[in-house]
């Protein structure tokens, strides 16, 4: 899905599935980032999220490579969020001895692989510009969910460090709609994250014209 979405940009890198796998431009291979163990787990989780599916109206199910999804978006929300706590409790009992973590998300549930998180794919995006001898002074880091918190941990973290970001860099790390957060920055909602990238591209254009860049 990633790959049709971004067909057009050569040069954009992407990870999926909170890190698990990636890939730094078009033309490369996909590699995966951690060691991924058989999802024999699916068996037991499947069950327990299609009984919250039939008992919640609007609720459904996505099942990704490595990870299950239980996603009450267009549920009625105080109802999906009761269910989801419930949903939450039961899955831990059920995967307890399985090697896999239970989260709650932006109106979902989500079981995935024990070690897997965005933090860890920021790392290594990281880690890899320092060993090609490129330190980033530009970061732009925005997230809404709970699982974005890890990543902006490794951002805030090397900042502080200076190791992989440079002490001097324009770092933007952005929660939308969630507080607290680790992030420095706070936009409401997709409107004003339009705004800050427009606003972003106008001061890069404005850049230009001033020194002459191409």
């Amino acid at each position: 899905m990633l790959e049709e979405w971004f067909a057009d940009c050569n040069k954009l890198g992407l990870a999926a599935e909170h890190g698990c796998f990636l890939r730094l431009k078009r033309d490369e291979e996909w590699e995966t980032c951690v060691q991924i163990e058989e999802c024999g787990w699916k068996q037991n989780a499947r069950p327990v999220m299609t009984l919250y599916t039939e008992t919640t109206d609007g609720s459904t199910i996505e099942d990704k490579e490595t990870s299950l999804v239980w996603s009450y978006e267009d549920a009625d929300p105080d109802f999906g969020t009761c269910q989801a706590k419930e949903l939450l409790d039961h899955l831990e009992s059920v995967l307890a001895n399985e090697p896999v973590t239970v989260k709650r998300g932006q109106s979902c549930v989500e079981v995935k692989p024990q070690g897997v998180s965005k933090g860890l794919v920021a790392k290594r995006l990281l880690t890899t510009m320092h060993e090609r001898g490129m330190i980033p002074d530009f970061v732009l880091c925005i997230g809404d969910d709970r699982s974005d918190e890890d990543m902006f941990e490794v951002i805030t973290g090397s900042v502080a460090s200076g190791e992989l970001i440079s002490p001097k860099a324009e770092v933007f790390a952005c929660t939308v709609g969630n507080k607290p957060s680790k992030a420095k920055y706070y936009l409401d909602d997709t409107v004003e994250i339009g705004r800050l990238v427009q606003g972003l591209a106008s001061v890069s254009e404005q850049s230009v014209d001033v020194f002459g860049f191409e």
